[in-house]
């Protein structure tokens, strides 16, 4: 039986990794260089040392909420040098910073408030581009504002006790940032530097929440020294920063691409440069004013938009060396020859992997760049393996996805039970994808072995999505799968059997969802059923994502509408082959 190549030759010795936390690699880098630019966004640019004086800040301001080791901490803030500040803060006194994504409704945010435990949460008043999030937080929360409500039941306490409003607005229900700032300076400088004395690289840095396939969330707790071995093997063996180097990109700052590409640019010692609020438009304006080296737009739906501008070619961007986005192979090499004096690189990515697991070599050859997602990262093992026997599988056969290594995560937050479920007893993490290992040891990613969907590089949870259409009274049984789409790859679809007596329409269940659920998950389609295709006791997922593309295929659509669209209720009768 042959064995699956587990790593890259040219990665077998690892470059050198600062066994350091966050917070003393960015103590260390404004020391060295505290007047370089560090972090860079419209309207706002901050120094190394200022960046490390906002993360102490920060820092003694939950000391002063006695925020302890090992505790969350909310970041719910728009892309901004705060959103990076307050996690260096919170990561400084070993509480752990919990990003939350800002597309999140009420539902949502109670949902990760609720699981995370989070007393102290940072948030701002309502910017351009982004939503109202103390409207949001009160809605979720009527408690903050000495109001009472209904609120979701999720089998949790809240723990929420204070919302830092940043900014110099008060607002009832919120600590203002300058209460926040008096209480910072009460607190002894030598306390702060003690609990950072106190905080170990192997200690636990980030809780990113992501998708699962349950309706509960789960948050992948990622260690300072996963990040800080992803972030030398990004500088060292694949992106080959220097301290000269712009690192530019749109990912937002509550994602794993986002966060970790910052903390690769902090552990260069270049400086991160950052579009703010997301528009193709002024995207290319900064990008070429900014004359950045190395390119991160992540994903093809939020790069094509700006390589398509009419006046992209007009500009001029010798600066750029490096881009790294994924894709399928079509578009991606359509996307390298805009910009064809720049190399262009894909990857395999996932939060458990503390983003990158695999990432291509800028010596590839552009077809092993633009059809494989490269050699794993230097210190991580991958191996393909049959779902249901564990047997391991030889090159170019698909199977399941399993890693282990440096970068990897180290379990989901205050959730033992899945974290055991997820690792074998050798330590490899079991991802759920398909995907194969060519003979030189390049990963590909296939398809999704759990009820999973990725809507334009977000990851869906089908069972999340299922949870909220139960709400509505008039819904039975829901089940989502993946529809083809031309732009986000693929989209919801949710399959509908009403309760007895009930009615609504596709309209109405999608209108149900918008403004409730955040957008990329609200389904574009809806459909109704009376029986289902069945295997035993389960629902063949597979015969209703065949059913909605086979429809979509035949009335030529390729593309789907907006959720705020219109649409025609419409109805269908799947046959089960193999009834209950």
């Amino acid at each position: 039986m042959g064995k699956s190549p587990l790593t890259n030759p040219a990665d077998t010795h690892d470059p050198p990794v600062p066994a350091v936390p966050l917070g003393n690699l960015l103590d260390q880098r404004a020391a060295d260089h505290g007047g370089r630019l560090a972090l860079s966004f419209p309207g706002a640019e901050v120094t190394y040392a200022e960046l490390a004086a906002r993360a102490d800040f920060f820092a003694r301001g939950l000391l002063a909420l006695d925020i302890r080791p090992g505790e969350a901490v909310g970041i719910l803030l728009p892309n901004c040098v705060d959103s990076l500040a307050a996690l260096f803060g919170a990561a400084k006194i070993g509480a752990l910073p919990v990003p939350i994504s800002t597309r999140f409704k009420s539902l949502e945010l109670d949902q990760v408030i609720r699981h995370s435990g989070m007393r102290v949460l940072f948030t701002s008043p309502p910017t351009a581009g982004a939503p109202a999030f103390p409207d949001l937080l009160l809605e979720a929360f009527p408690h903050l504002s000495g109001r009472t409500g209904a609120v979701p039941d999720q089998g949790e306490p809240c723990a929420l006790e204070h919302a830092v409003l940043l900014g110099g607005e008060s607002r009832a229900g919120f600590t203002s940032e300058d209460r926040f700032r008096e209480a910072a300076r009460r607190v002894d400088p030598e306390h702060a530097l003690r609990r950072q004395a106190s905080v170990r690289a192997g200690d636990t840095a980030v809780v990113m929440y992501t998708s699962g396939t349950t309706a509960s969330p789960k948050g992948a707790m990622i260690s300072h020294e996963a990040f800080g071995c992803l972030a030398a093997g990004l500088t060292h063996t694949r992106f080959f920063l220097t301290p000269e180097d712009r690192v530019w990109t749109m990912l937002p700052l509550f994602h794993i691409g986002g966060i970790a590409f910052a903390l690769a640019a902090l552990y260069a010692g270049c400086s991160f440069h950052h579009v703010g609020f997301f528009s193709p438009d002024t995207a290319l304006d900064l990008l070429e004013a900014q004359r950045c080296t190395v390119v991160l737009p992540g994903f093809e739906t939020v790069w094509l938009p700006v390589v398509d501008r009419p006046d992209f070619r007009e500009r001029d961007f010798s600066s750029i060396r490096l881009v790294m986005v994924v894709g399928v192979p079509e578009r991606l090499r359509d996307m390298a020859s805009r910009l064809p004096n720049a190399v262009h690189v894909s990857c395999f990515g996932m939060t458990e992997a503390s983003s990158f697991l695999s990432l291509n070599h800028q010596s590839d050859t552009l077809e092993q760049r633009t059809t494989t997602g490269g050699h794993p990262m230097p210190g991580m093992e991958c191996r393909v393996v049959e779902p249901d026997t564990g047997r391991p599988l030889p090159p170019n056969t698909e199977g399941e996805l399993l890693f282990r290594g440096t970068n990897c995560f180290d379990g989901y937050f205050r959730d033992p039970e899945l974290t055991a479920a997820s690792f074998d007893d050798q330590g490899w993490f079991h991802t759920g994808d398909v995907a194969t290992i060519d003979p030189d040891g390049r990963v590909t990613f296939v398809a999704r072995l759990k009820d999973m969907l990725k809507v334009g590089g977000e990851n869906v949870s089908a069972a999340e999505v299922e949870d909220y259409l139960l709400r509505h009274p008039a819904v039975n049984v829901a089940q989502v799968v993946a529809a083809p789409d031309a732009y986000y790859v693929e989209v919801p679809a949710a399959f509908v059997e009403l309760k007895p007596g009930a009615s609504v329409t596709e309209e109405e269940l999608i209108a149900f969802c918008v403004g409730n659920i955040a957008a990329y998950r609200v389904p574009r389609y809806v459909r109704f059923v009376t029986e289902w295709p069945m295997s035993g006791t389960k629902v063949k997922k597979y015969q209703l994502r065949e059913y909605i593309a086979d429809e979509l295929r035949a009335n030529g659509i390729t593309e789907a509408p907006r959720p705020q669209a219109a649409h025609r209720p419409s109805a269908a009768r799947l046959e089960s082959a193999d009834p209950a």
